[in-house]
């Protein structure tokens, strides 16, 4: 479990950061074929993925009656988000037929797919472990997104300047239509898997941490900096046309949000005590951490902590867990994670990293911690600032 604790200064409980919710169990049994999502209908009596979890968060709530825009860039980014909302209804043509059979990811270019261990299999073996593999990468999209839904709305309640408060009601409505989008094509597609327990770990941290800062830094900085490179990266591998046009409208949204973080974390973490960037600092930290320990470090060349949706995936696929496992952890000490195909960006190296740097969270003392940890800090902002706009800050994404 992710050590979100800090004892550092005698601030009070709302402002330290913790963690202390334990994570809803997993389901041993997964949907697949042999029980496919039809209609979408669940009975979570009997099916405790599907039962709800609930707890309680500390909650900030400020009051803004001087309605000042601080920010001149962060006023372009609002009036940007206004204009770019989309209609799933209209904007997506859900028409399009889905087989569950046929592979979503051009396996040329997808790096799983790439494993030797994968290529021995038939194609029609190959198709079915890229069916499922795809499925459970998209149902971590669709939980993220749900998860995004609440920290922004606990941003909206919490920020204190009037322009913070309007953009992020933005992105609250901009998180309400990714799950929507998610949850309708993974009922087109028949499978569906549950929230990876450590993405579900860092999101319930976020949403107990007390502080709108530690909120943004754990979802529009982290979750979604690894997500911005994840949904670019689907959008060049998938085969689907519904799924790549609804890809690239998430993108759209996704990169507002991470460029949000990005502009007004800066402010924000500038004008704290020292002790408050720390503390900061610190959440940070665990939250990196927690993250690179669960896909095999900040490089992905370590041992992957064991997902048990994507041991369904192995199931489902008649694959071995432990041929699998050793023939991912081979080629990686061989240098397979380092094979990227062109145009691929890194979450870590390109995106992440350089952003929580670039806002100050990161500290000289927890820099020996990440030192520490084996994770790098990269600071070179050279790809980040390529991608970004002078004048909104928003981050545009390269095809």
């Amino acid at each position: 479990m992710l050590d979100f604790t800090s004892d550092r200064g005698s601030r009070s409980p709302c402002e330290r950061l913790h963690f202390g919710v334990e994570s809803c169990p997993i389901q041993e049994t997964l949907m697949s074929e042999s029980s496919p999502v039809t209609d979408g209908s669940i009975d979570a009596a009997s099916d405790p993925w599907a039962s709800e979890h609930t707890y309680a968060t500390p909650m900030e709530v400020a009051w803004q009656f001087d309605y000042f825009i601080s920010q001149e860039k962060l006023e372009n980014l609002y009036k940007k988000a206004k204009v770019t909302q989309w209609n799933a209804d209209e904007q997506l043509d859900w028409s399009i037929e889905i087989d569950p059979s046929k592979p979503l990811m051009d396996e040329r270019i997808s790096g799983l797919m790439s494993l030797p261990l994968i290529q021995k299999f038939s194609k029609s073996e190959r198709d079915r472990f890229n069916a499922h593999f795809s499925a459970q990468l998209l149902s971590q999209f669709l939980h993220g997104e749900q998860g995004a839904l609440m920290t922004a709305a606990a941003v909206t309640h919490a920020v204190p300047d009037y322009d913070a408060k309007l953009y992020s009601a933005t992105q609250t409505m901009d998180e309400a239509r990714h799950v929507e989008v998610y949850d309708r094509y993974i009922k087109k597609l028949a499978l569906a898997y549950p929230i990876s327990p450590w993405l579900k770990e860092l999101i319930d941290a976020t949403l107990s941490s007390g502080h709108y800062v530690k909120i943004m830094i754990g979802m529009n900085m982290v979750v979604e900096g690894l997500a911005l490179s994840a949904f670019h990266n689907m959008r060049r591998q998938t085969t689907c046309p519904l799924l790549k046009s609804l890809t690239e409208y998430v993108l759209l949204d996704e990169a507002r949000h991470v460029a949000f973080g990005n502009l007004y974390l800066q402010k924000c973490i500038g004008e704290m005590h020292e002790d408050d960037r720390e503390d900061v600092a610190q959440f940070a930290f665990e939250a990196v951490r927690g993250m690179a320990e669960a896909q095999g470090g900040a490089d992905g060349k370590g041992q992957r902590k064991v997902d048990p949706g994507f041991m369904k995936v192995l199931e489902n696929c008649e694959i071995d867990p432990e041929d699998f496992i050793k023939a991912v952890m081979k080629e990686g000490r061989a240098g397979f994670n380092g094979k990227l195909p062109p145009g691929h960006i890194h979450s870590f190296k390109d995106l992440m990293m350089p952003a929580l740097v670039r806002v100050g969270a990161v500290t000289d003392r927890t820099r020996a911690l990440y030192a520490e940890a084996n994770i790098p800090v990269w600071d070179d902002l050279s790809v980040l600032e390529s991608m970004e706009d002078v004048e909104s800050g928003n981050i545009v994404m390269p095809d």
